[in-house]
């Protein structure tokens, strides 16, 4: 078992020494991002161009949804959103902090990312998971 909880997914990083950031891969050719780590971009079709760069962690609400059903033991309702990123990125997450009622949610409202644990899930082995959500930017 990990002491220091695990990355929920592959572009949640967790350095040693500083706080948890979100990375993607930027094309050096046409400037797309992509989560996952590829050769070729599928915007422009560039080669080898693709490079790791850490996400903005602000950015506003694109689209989103209140899921009223879900797996067994997630709590509902909650608000799944897509969030473009200030850098260009697009990411898609939870919304929190937010009551799940529309009269509380705006397109283009102003959001922040934040990390915390991973809703209390554990994997077989007892490891603990860190995850990233978005809520409303304070400031």
């Amino acid at each position: 078992m990990s002491t220091k909880p695990l990355p929920a997914v592959a572009y949640l990083k967790i350095p040693d020494e500083g706080d948890p950031y979100l990375e993607g891969h930027r094309c050096d050719a046409c400037g797309a991002i992509f989560l996952d780590a590829r050769r070729v971009c599928a915007k422009c079709g560039a080669r080898d161009r693709m490079h790791a760069t850490r996400l903005s962690n602000t950015g506003t609400l694109y689209s989103w949804s209140i899921v009223y059903r879900s797996f067994p033991g997630v709590e509902v309702p909650y608000i799944s959103a897509v969030v473009d990123l200030d850098d260009g990125a697009t990411v898609k997450g939870n919304l929190i902090n937010v009551e799940p009622d529309p009269a509380n949610i705006a397109f283009d409202m102003p959001v922040e990312v934040t990390y915390g644990d991973a809703l209390g899930r554990r994997d077989r082995d007892g490891n603990a998971y860190l995850s990233y959500f978005f809520q409303p930017r304070t400031g």
